[in-house]
């Protein structure tokens, strides 16, 4: 969705003109809070632009609109989770784990992750080559013997994300369970995550 008030400013292939400097690092830092709040049709460069201590026409400077910013702030936050939670395909348990870890503690970084999915067309070059790579990872695996060939790795990378993000996806039930399960523990929700992916796809022996 383009945005009708940026003005008509040249810009890299990467959505931005300029180098980074310390403007540009705080408009990313605001834009992170800014699109977890609103998501991207919702949030405001004027405020965006305040947050930074900066103005409007300086963001504009930086990238071709919202939809550009967005991209880079999402591109950086995904860096961040790859580096965080770093797949291991021998041991899915464990990375959906990892990935229940860091959601969990930011749910903002979950909702902003969530309004790109919900507002943008899917096959972003970044995310694109997120997932390749997660997926070879998977094949090779599987060449080892490590993982159960007879799944697509695709339905491997989208189950074990899917159930990772069971609790963060769902904040009504997670609620629910926190007044009334029987253990209304993070640690008890945390184990159901693992425990259903050990049972999909069982860790791996380690290397001798």
């Amino acid at each position: 969705m383009a945005d009708h008030h940026a003005p008509n400013l040249p810009a890299s292939s990467e959505g931005a003109v300029g180098g980074v400097d310390g403007t540009r690092e705080r408009v990313v830092a605001a834009a992170m809070d800014e699109f977890a709040r609103y998501g991207i049709a919702g949030a405001r460069v004027d405020r965006i632009a305040k947050q930074a201590r900066t103005s409007k026409e300086r963001v504009y400077a930086h990238f071709r609109g919202k939809e550009a910013l967005y991209a880079q702030t999402a591109a950086r936050e995904l860096g961040v989770i790859a580096q965080a939670t770093h797949i291991d395909a021998r041991d899915l348990p464990g990375y959906a784990g990892r990935l229940f870890d860091y959601f969990t503690s930011r749910p903002d970084h979950y909702r902003l992750i969530s309004w790109g999915r919900l507002e943008l067309t899917a096959g972003d070059g970044t995310s694109q080559d997120a997932i390749a790579g997660k997926v070879e990872q998977l094949r090779q695996a599987q060449r080892d013997g490590a993982l159960d060939p007879t799944w697509d790795p695709f339905d491997v990378l989208a189950l074990v994300n899917q159930i990772a993000t069971t609790w963060s996806a769902q904040p009504e039930i997670a609620a629910a369970a926190s007044e009334h399960s029987d253990d209304r523990s993070v640690a008890a929700r945390r184990a159901a995550v693992v425990r259903a992916v050990e049972r999909l796809f069982p860790a791996a022996a380690p290397r001798p």
